[in-house]
Protein backbone atom coordinates (compact mmCIF):
# COMPACT_ATOMS: atom_id res chain seq x y z
CA UNK A 1 0.00 0.00 0.00
CA UNK A 2 1.32 3.33 -0.75
CA UNK A 3 -0.22 6.72 0.57
CA UNK A 4 0.58 10.08 -0.12
CA UNK A 5 -0.66 12.83 2.06
CA UNK A 6 -1.55 16.23 -0.03
CA UNK A 7 -1.86 19.92 2.01
CA UNK A 8 -2.64 22.90 0.36
CA UNK A 9 -2.77 26.80 1.87
CA UNK A 10 -2.71 29.21 -1.06
CA UNK A 11 -3.98 29.34 -4.07
CA UNK A 12 -1.99 28.04 -6.98
CA UNK A 13 -2.76 28.77 -10.95
CA UNK A 14 -6.08 26.01 -10.91
CA UNK A 15 -7.36 27.97 -8.05
CA UNK A 16 -7.73 27.40 -4.20
CA UNK A 17 -6.12 24.69 -2.28
CA UNK A 18 -8.56 22.25 -2.93
CA UNK A 19 -9.12 22.92 -6.12
CA UNK A 20 -5.29 22.42 -6.41
CA UNK A 21 -5.20 19.50 -4.13
CA UNK A 22 -7.84 17.59 -6.93
CA UNK A 23 -6.13 18.58 -9.96
CA UNK A 24 -2.93 17.01 -8.58
CA UNK A 25 -4.61 13.31 -8.01
CA UNK A 26 -5.66 13.87 -11.75
CA UNK A 27 -2.43 14.38 -12.34
CA UNK A 28 -0.88 11.44 -10.55
CA UNK A 29 -3.41 9.92 -12.21
CA UNK A 30 -2.70 10.77 -15.41
CA UNK A 31 1.21 10.38 -14.73
CA UNK A 32 0.69 6.70 -13.62
CA UNK A 33 -0.57 6.20 -10.35
CA UNK A 34 -3.55 4.03 -9.80
CA UNK A 35 -6.04 5.79 -7.15
CA UNK A 36 -7.33 3.13 -5.05
CA UNK A 37 -8.98 5.34 -2.28
CA UNK A 38 -9.07 8.96 -1.66
CA UNK A 39 -10.26 10.38 1.95
CA UNK A 40 -12.60 13.69 2.42
CA UNK A 41 -10.62 16.70 1.73
CA UNK A 42 -10.23 18.62 5.86
CA UNK A 43 -9.74 22.28 6.95
CA UNK A 44 -6.63 22.47 9.19
CA UNK A 45 -4.98 25.36 10.77
CA UNK A 46 -1.79 26.04 9.79
CA UNK A 47 1.26 25.51 11.77
CA UNK A 48 3.31 26.41 13.29
CA UNK A 49 1.88 29.90 12.61
CA UNK A 50 -2.12 29.57 12.82
CA UNK A 51 -2.19 33.12 11.11
CA UNK A 52 -1.40 31.94 8.26
CA UNK A 53 -4.38 30.84 6.14
CA UNK A 54 -5.71 27.30 6.86
CA UNK A 55 -5.04 24.49 4.88
CA UNK A 56 -6.78 21.80 3.12
CA UNK A 57 -5.09 18.45 3.72
CA UNK A 58 -6.09 14.76 2.03
CA UNK A 59 -4.41 11.25 1.84
CA UNK A 60 -4.56 8.95 -1.60
CA UNK A 61 -3.74 5.66 -1.36
CA UNK A 62 -2.16 4.70 -4.83
CA UNK A 63 -1.03 1.51 -6.86
CA UNK A 64 1.96 2.01 -8.52
CA UNK A 65 5.13 0.39 -10.60
CA UNK A 66 7.61 2.93 -9.25
CA UNK A 67 10.09 2.80 -7.42
CA UNK A 68 9.44 4.54 -3.73
CA UNK A 69 12.55 7.20 -4.60
CA UNK A 70 10.83 7.55 -8.41
CA UNK A 71 7.30 8.19 -6.55
CA UNK A 72 9.06 11.03 -4.44
CA UNK A 73 10.94 12.68 -8.05
CA UNK A 74 7.57 13.00 -9.41
CA UNK A 75 5.58 14.33 -6.20
CA UNK A 76 8.13 16.94 -6.48
CA UNK A 77 8.02 17.74 -10.00
CA UNK A 78 4.16 17.98 -9.56
CA UNK A 79 4.10 20.15 -6.80
CA UNK A 80 6.86 22.29 -8.67
CA UNK A 81 4.38 21.84 -11.80
CA UNK A 82 1.81 23.74 -9.04
CA UNK A 83 4.16 26.35 -7.85
CA UNK A 84 5.19 24.85 -5.16
CA UNK A 85 8.52 26.88 -4.08
CA UNK A 86 10.90 25.77 -1.18
CA UNK A 87 11.85 28.63 1.09
CA UNK A 88 11.53 28.63 5.02
CA UNK A 89 10.39 25.41 6.65
CA UNK A 90 6.37 25.27 6.99
CA UNK A 91 5.94 28.47 5.13
CA UNK A 92 2.40 28.86 3.05
CA UNK A 93 2.61 26.80 0.13
CA UNK A 94 0.34 26.01 -2.73
CA UNK A 95 0.82 22.38 -2.80
CA UNK A 96 2.50 19.71 -1.05
CA UNK A 97 2.97 16.34 -1.57
CA UNK A 98 4.49 13.72 1.19
CA UNK A 99 5.20 9.98 0.78
CA UNK A 100 3.68 8.67 4.04
CA UNK A 101 4.19 4.97 3.52
CA UNK A 102 5.62 2.56 0.62
CA UNK A 103 4.53 -1.32 1.17
CA UNK A 104 5.25 -0.86 5.05
CA UNK A 105 9.04 -0.41 4.39
CA UNK A 106 11.01 1.44 6.71
CA UNK A 107 14.14 2.50 5.11
CA UNK A 108 16.61 5.82 5.89
CA UNK A 109 16.03 7.12 2.43
CA UNK A 110 15.84 8.92 0.41
CA UNK A 111 13.03 9.01 0.56
CA UNK A 112 12.58 8.12 4.43
CA UNK A 113 10.24 5.81 5.07
CA UNK A 114 7.55 5.77 6.53
CA UNK A 115 7.48 9.29 7.25
CA UNK A 116 9.15 10.41 10.18
CA UNK A 117 6.52 12.47 11.30
CA UNK A 118 3.51 10.82 10.22
CA UNK A 119 2.71 10.19 13.98
CA UNK A 120 2.52 13.22 14.98
CA UNK A 121 0.29 14.68 12.48
CA UNK A 122 -3.36 14.62 13.38
CA UNK A 123 -4.05 16.42 9.65
CA UNK A 124 -2.46 13.06 7.77
CA UNK A 125 -3.19 10.50 10.27
CA UNK A 126 -7.17 11.64 10.27
CA UNK A 127 -7.04 11.50 6.27
CA UNK A 128 -5.21 8.73 6.98
CA UNK A 129 -7.89 6.76 8.40
CA UNK A 130 -10.32 6.98 5.46
CA UNK A 131 -8.16 5.22 3.11
CA UNK A 132 -6.42 2.91 5.33
CA UNK A 133 -8.63 2.30 8.55
CA UNK A 134 -6.08 -1.15 9.28
CA UNK A 135 -2.92 0.71 8.20
CA UNK A 136 -0.32 -0.31 11.05
CA UNK A 137 2.73 2.20 11.20
CA UNK A 138 5.47 0.16 10.18
CA UNK A 139 7.83 1.25 13.00
CA UNK A 140 6.04 1.31 16.28
CA UNK A 141 3.25 -1.09 15.12
CA UNK A 142 0.68 0.85 16.32
CA UNK A 143 -2.90 0.90 14.71
CA UNK A 144 -4.05 4.24 13.29
CA UNK A 145 -6.66 4.38 15.50
CA UNK A 146 -4.30 4.42 18.61
CA UNK A 147 -2.19 6.77 16.73
CA UNK A 148 -4.94 9.14 16.56
CA UNK A 149 -6.07 8.56 20.27
CA UNK A 150 -2.84 9.19 21.55
CA UNK A 151 -2.60 12.79 19.59
CA UNK A 152 -3.75 16.52 22.25
CA UNK A 153 -7.36 16.64 21.82
CA UNK A 154 -7.10 20.25 20.47
CA UNK A 155 -5.28 18.70 17.46
CA UNK A 156 -7.42 16.18 16.55
CA UNK A 157 -10.83 18.66 16.44
CA UNK A 158 -8.43 21.09 14.86
CA UNK A 159 -8.99 18.56 11.98
CA UNK A 160 -12.64 19.30 10.43
CA UNK A 161 -14.24 17.79 6.87
CA UNK A 162 -14.66 20.61 4.23
CA UNK A 163 -18.29 20.41 2.98
CA UNK A 164 -18.32 18.21 -0.11
CA UNK A 165 -19.90 20.50 -2.27
CA UNK A 166 -16.70 23.12 -1.18
CA UNK A 167 -14.52 20.59 -3.06
CA UNK A 168 -13.85 20.71 -6.50
CA UNK A 169 -13.38 17.56 -8.35
CA UNK A 170 -11.93 17.20 -11.79
CA UNK A 171 -12.81 14.32 -13.82
CA UNK A 172 -10.44 11.62 -12.96
CA UNK A 173 -10.45 12.44 -9.29
CA UNK A 174 -13.55 11.00 -8.01
CA UNK A 175 -13.66 9.83 -4.77
CA UNK A 176 -13.39 6.31 -4.40
CA UNK A 177 -14.37 4.13 -1.32
CA UNK A 178 -12.15 4.46 1.57
CA UNK A 179 -12.19 -0.03 1.12
CA UNK A 180 -9.07 -1.53 1.88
Amino acid sequence: MVLIALGANLASSVGAPAETIAEAIAELSKRGMKIAAKSRFFATPAWPDPSDPPFVNAVIRVETSLSSAAVMNLLHEIESAYGRTRSVKNAPRTLDLDLIDFDGRIEDGPPMLPHPRVAERAFVLIPLADVAPHWRHPVSGKMIEQLIAALPDRERTAVRPLLADSVFTPSGAERIGPDE
